[in-house]
């Protein structure tokens, strides 16, 4: 394998993990930096979606005496209603991503309007939080126990908009649950959860469909980067979720919109090429 292409499936797997649960977009970040490292042919595409297994591994394993006891207790109704509202929560980005993936790919995987995204999405978030202050940040639901099947639905409905790359699924997850009444920390967690079936159907249906031009040379490629981004998940797991237990996503806000705005003026003044 050559060495160059070892170093930039690292680097993508660092960007995938490091931002797939954050507020911040990891398809948008996989997009730019495929763009600065011209990794950007139809094999590197479905190299940025595969790798999301080893962040999906990171959650799993952090969550795995929950979702242990999700398989163990399936008798009892509350595993069952948490089942139940995952596959609710699921199947909005999915049926949409299935009717309009190629239209969005061919449109909107894009730098400029990524970066667009970015700085609209940010805007968005600094209005809820400031929304959550004024009303004292008090929640209706606590645990994602706690959540009706219209809430996950209404979650799920929320997650769809993740399918403009640049929104983020987490950040439209977290930000649309406490939108809908969901505390910081529930919101958080439902979203951790909802990444499970979510990333893996897109990394499997991805996979599936681009196999014809795929083969056993590409495992050790696929290997490294799902190695890189299940260790930097794993990290930014822990970590995002200490953070929330005293911050709010402002920071994550003002990130969003510096950096899109950096994007869009490197674009316009032709600092940086954008492959595209």
């Amino acid at each position: 394998m050559d060495l160059i292409l070892a170093i930039k499936a690292i680097i993508m797997g660092l960007v995938e993990g490091f931002t797939e649960f954050l507020p911040i977009s990891s398809t948008g970040h996989l997009i730019l930096a495929g763009s600065l490292l011209n990794f950007v042919d139809e094999r590197a595409k479905v190299f940025d979606i595969a790798i999301q297994a080893g962040a999906i591994l990171a959650v799993m394993w952090e969550f795995r005496a929950r979702i242990i006891a999700v398989f163990t207790g399936l008798g009892e109704k509350k595993q069952q209603k948490f089942v139940i509202n995952l596959i609710v929560a699921f199947l909005p980005a999915a049926l949409l991503g299935l009717a309009f993936s190629k239209a969005i790919k061919a449109h909107l995987f894009k730098p400029v309007p990524v970066a667009l995204a970015f700085i609209i999405g940010g805007l968005i978030i600094l209005w809820v939080e400031k929304r959550q202050k004024a009303r004292g940040d008090v929640a209706r639901i606590n645990s994602v126990d706690d959540m009706t099947v219209m809430d996950a639905f209404k979650v799920g409905c929320a997650q769809a908009f993740a399918l403009i790359p640049g929104t983020s699924r987490s950040g439209a997850t977290i930000i649309g649950g406490m939108l809908l009444g969901l505390s910081r920390k529930a919101a958080t967690e439902f979203s951790f959860f909802l990444a499970i079936p979510t990333l893996l159907a897109a990394t499997v249906y991805s996979v599936y469909k681009e196999r014809a031009m795929l083969s056993m040379a590409d495992l050790p490629l696929f290997g490294i980067g799902g190695l890189a981004a299940f260790i930097s998940a794993f990290l930014c797991v822990r970590w995002l979720l200490r953070y929330i237990s005293s911050h709010d996503f402002t920071i994550f806000a003002w990130y969003r919109i510096a950096f899109g705005i950096v994007i869009i003026a490197s674009a316009y003044y032709g600092w940086v090429n954008w492959v595209e």
